[in-house]
């Protein structure tokens, strides 16, 4: 029995006690869940039918500069207002929730990484989704990302308590992160701090627990346990994600728990990483994997290949090696060439669903 059945998880985005539920399911069973950065219709779809194609539940997340891209590069996006970014976000949601379901798959609907200077970004959604629930009985997200990682832990805590209380009557997931995901990703530079900022420790995640658990059971945490984002020569990261299993152990402790994974872990910088890097971490509590620098990369490749192996039907309009007057119009279509990318794309997405131990679980 998959775990549509067995959780009752209706096709489409899902929201508050299904979200819950399938990551408790995912953290019992062993296995996580790949969180898909999408730009546009093109990477949404690719990703939604490599997890219908793999029988598995997929997150669909946009950055603050993805939700621009989705908005569109002509629009204004202040850093007072983030207009592009809330405007294409709440697009990419719509979207998202529009389609999804014709995939047949449940999908969580997530935003990544919000700084503090990026907080009416997020300002903006949440009074979107607060909208939404009163009409619809949902938020329009099923979860967003507060990534405040840079600031004081106290400071941290404490503005994430803040818009926790607020979310909580709408069921909705917070995502938060402690401890600096180094590298640098979609305008996030952190390829210059201290490589001990790179790591947790347990005693933050307790007082993080102690601070949420009575508010809401809907978070998770993106601890650091060296991650960086991008791809990098091998030996230049290192990862130590059974300090993840040391937190669970702490907090279980400490608060007399029976389960032995109380906390809901997040991977942050994930792209290249190994096998077993992956599979200690999702061993020791982590449910959701974030993966965009390889799938950037993988939907390049396809539209790469297609124009290399196309070039002399790609140069005109008219005109290639079967004839002078031959037209070149299927050749140069952008659903031809931009399908390829999806192709590529989607083939990524499946590799990341086996890696992490989430295809055929539906």
């Amino acid at each position: 029995m998959g775990i549509l059945d067995e959780l009752n998880l209706p096709a489409g985005v899902i929201y508050g006690d299904h979200v819950l539920q399938l990551f408790q399911h995912a953290r019992k069973v062993g296995f996580a869940i790949p969180a898909v950065n999408v730009t546009s219709s093109s990477t949404v779809v690719a990703a939604l039918e490599a997890a219908r194609d793999s029988k598995a539940p997929i997150i669909l997340q946009t950055s603050q500069g993805g939700a621009a891209y989705f908005a569109g590069k002509g629009i204004k996006d202040s850093s007072e207002k983030r207009e592009a970014s809330v405007a294409g976000a709440i697009a990419a949601a719509h979207y998202i929730r529009a389609i999804a379901p014709s995939y047949g798959i449940p999908v969580v609907l997530h935003t990544d990484h919000c700084a503090k200077k990026l907080l009416p970004w997020f300002d903006g959604m949440l009074e979107e989704d607060e909208k939404f629930f009163k009409k619809n009985g949902t938020p329009l997200f099923s979860s967003h990302m507060l990534d405040l990682s840079e600031e004081s832990v106290e400071e941290n805590i404490e503005t994430c308590v803040g818009y926790l209380k607020r979310m909580a009557p709408l069921k909705q997931w917070l995502e938060m992160e402690i401890g600096i995901t180094g590298g640098e990703e979609d305008g996030v530079d952190n390829s210059g701090v201290d490589n001990s900022a790179l790591y947790t420790q347990p005693e933050d995640i307790l007082q993080i627990y102690n601070a949420f658990k009575d508010i809401s059971p809907y978070f998770s945490i993106a601890a650091g346990f060296g991650n960086v984002h991008g791809v990098y020569a091998p030996g230049n990261v290192k990862l130590h994600p059974e300090l993840l299993g040391k937190h669970q152990a702490y907090v279980k402790e400490q608060l007399k728990f029976s389960e032995d994974k109380p906390v809901f872990f997040v991977f942050h910088g994930g792209s290249g990483s190994s096998l077993s890097d992956y599979h200690t971490a999702i061993s020791h509590g982590v449910v959701k994997v974030n993966v965009d620098t390889d799938l950037q990369w993988a939907y390049l490749t396809g539209i790469r290949d297609y124009v290399t192996n196309n070039i002399d039907y790609l140069k005109t309009q008219v005109g290639n090696p079967e004839g002078g007057n031959k037209p070149n119009k299927k050749k140069y279509d952008p659903r031809v060439w931009v399908r390829e990318g999806e192709k590529t794309m989607k083939a990524k997405v499946e590799d990341c669903l086996k890696a992490f131990k989430t295809a055929g679980t539906l």
